[in-house]
């Protein structure tokens, strides 16, 4: 079988589970629902029926999610041609499970408590053994360069106690990784994604940044290297007020992205606001592919929905549980297949 007949069977497979995610209407139910109850109750009648009843005892909806997520990504790896392609969707998850692993190492070294309930079995390298190499300190068998880079890590903190600083050296790791892979590939369409996504990460951060009052100079730093847009043209935009950012990045697709933003809202909501549209437009860049039935793409495509499917699950049950406001609740939903 040719590279492209097998991704045209791989395409085909996801077209069928397509119509596992859920559709405009059930979302709508579930906006309309007055409590999280109902809206686990409807979750029940859908592709989500088999992880609600796989808990056992108290129900826990971030394990159903997980769950869901999880099953989802190891069906599509076991037809997907290049593993890798699924694996990099997962990376972020592994450098979730570091970060945990890190932050409850300085907390029992402060004489705090481990912290692994917040550990996920969404990345592609084994928790538990992921657990076992940094518990006995034995960072050789670390994977993504983390052999090197953690415990640079630990001296970073152990010297300044900068957790930020901690987090950056991971995230660009991640991206590192993500951008490796994505070349390794030599599947163009996934390694420009990964670029915009390292674009899209920096204007948040630079964001989260300018409402801190952080000076270019300083947030230079935070800012990762790999994406399409020049470190130090977004740095520049950092002294500027937020509704310039936009005609200063026209020259990209970020001046449409940010232009579609409400600048005068205060920063919390327009954080929020931002993240939302930032994600939507990776679904929109990505899934360019679903006109081509044998583009590789399509793999992340359907990944990144059901992803953002899992993320507007949450954030309904959240809102619902805490009597959050509809309209806002529905301005926060992320976008899915159209």
């Amino acid at each position: 079988m040719s590279h492209q007949e097998a991704y045209g069977y791989a395409v085909a497979r996801i077209r069928a589970m397509e119509h596992r995610l859920l559709d405009a209407g059930a979302l709508q139910r579930m906006l309309d629902a007055e409590d999280s109850a109902s809206v686990l109750k409807i979750l029940g009648e859908t592709s989500y029926a088999s992880a609600l009843t796989s808990q056992t005892g108290e129900l826990n909806f971030d394990k159903v999610l997980e769950s869901d997520l999880h099953a989802i990504y190891e069906e599509v790896r076991t037809f997907t041609p290049d593993k890798e392609l699924v694996d990099i969707m997962r990376l972020p998850y592994d450098f979730h499970n570091v970060k945990v692993l890190m932050k409850s190492m300085f907390n029992v070294r402060s004489g705090g408590k481990k912290r692994w309930d917040l550990l996920t079995s969404l990345g592609s390298y084994p928790v538990d053994d992921m657990i076992s190499n940094i518990e006995s300190e034995d960072y050789r068998l670390l994977p993504f360069g983390l052999n090197l880079l953690y415990p640079k890590c630990v001296s970073v903190w152990e010297q300044s106690k900068d957790i930020l600083e901690v987090e950056r050296m991971l995230d660009q790791r991640l991206f590192e990784v993500m951008l490796e892979k994505a070349s390794s590939l030599g599947i163009p369409g996934v390694k420009e994604w990964i670029r915009t996504r390292i674009d899209g990460e920096n204007i948040r951060t630079l964001l989260r940044l300018k409402r801190f009052g952080f000076d270019a100079p300083k947030a230079m730093g935070f800012l990762h290297a790999g994406g399409a847009v020049d470190t130090s043209v977004l740095g520049s935009l950092i002294a500027e007020p937020f509704e310039s950012w936009a005609r200063a990045l026209e020259f990209s697709d970020f001046g449409k992205v940010l232009a579609s933003l409400d600048a005068s809202s205060g920063f919390s909501e327009l954080i929020l606001s931002l993240e939302k549209v930032l994600e939507d437009f990776y679904l929109e860049k990505i899934g360019i592919s679903r006109f081509n039935p044998s583009a590789p793409e399509n793999i992340p495509t359907y990944l990144w929905a059901k992803e953002m499917e899992v993320k507007n699950v949450r954030v309904l049950l959240v809102s619902k549980a805490s009597k959050g406001d509809k309209e806002q609740l529905r301005r926060l939903l992320r976008h899915g297949y159209v």
